[in-house]
């Protein structure tokens, strides 16, 4: 499990003592299964580090279909991100999918650090930076990638989340239905059978 001062240190390396700052803006917060951060609709008002657990992030469309968008896994920064900086109501949701232990800190509070700290304001900028190119990558991968490959990208992404969570959720974050997401993986298997026998004869 990576930590919140790896975490934020990984994206440009803070000073003791203003890591010690902003590691005080962060409450512990527990969420329980099937509970969430943020409902489409709320204006949010924190964000939060995923120190353990697993979170999906979806939206509905009018006929009140989910479509999963991303997963959350540690390490991880949760919160309703475009709702923080319009002030606007959210259209995602963030949903728990097993407990969750949470550091939840108000955003105002996180913002008035980058005011008195450039070495914050970087570190946001550089955050901001890296999910603008996760969420550019995610929509390439959905447009000129067929079902086998995001599949191939998703197990490496997230090696270990196939034991934890139900196989239509990963169906929808693939963007296949679940009978296809089967086939897909009996598919796989069989390839990797015979590759198995192959090199063992």
């Amino acid at each position: 499990m990576i930590d919140l001062q790896t975490f934020f240190n990984n994206l440009t390396l803070l000073p003791t003592e203003s890591m010690e700052e902003f590691s005080k803006l962060f409450k512990p917060k527990v969420i329980k299964k099937g509970e969430y951060f943020i409902k489409e609709g709320q204006i949010a008002k924190e964000m939060a580090f995923l120190e353990s657990g697993i979170m999906r992030v979806f939206f509905r469309n009018d006929e009140g279909v989910e479509y999963n968008k991303q997963f959350f896994v540690n390490p991880s920064l949760v919160g309703g991100y475009t709702s923080l900086i319009t002030n606007q109501p959210s259209q995602i949701n963030q949903q728990a999918l097993t407990d969750c232990k949470l550091l939840v800190a108000k955003y105002a509070d996180i913002q008035s650090l980058y005011d008195i700290s450039p070495s914050f304001e970087r570190a946001g900028r550089i955050m901001a930076e890296y999910y603008f190119v996760q969420k550019e990558q995610r929509e390439i991968e959905l447009v000129l990638l067929d079902a086998e490959k995001r599949y191939a990208i998703f197990k490496k992404e997230f090696p270990t989340l196939e034991q934890h969570i139900p196989q239509y959720h990963i169906a929808s974050y693939l963007g296949v239905t679940p009978t296809q997401l089967s086939r897909i993986r009996k598919k796989l298997a069989t390839q990797q059978d015979l590759s198995t026998y192959v090199n063992g004869i």
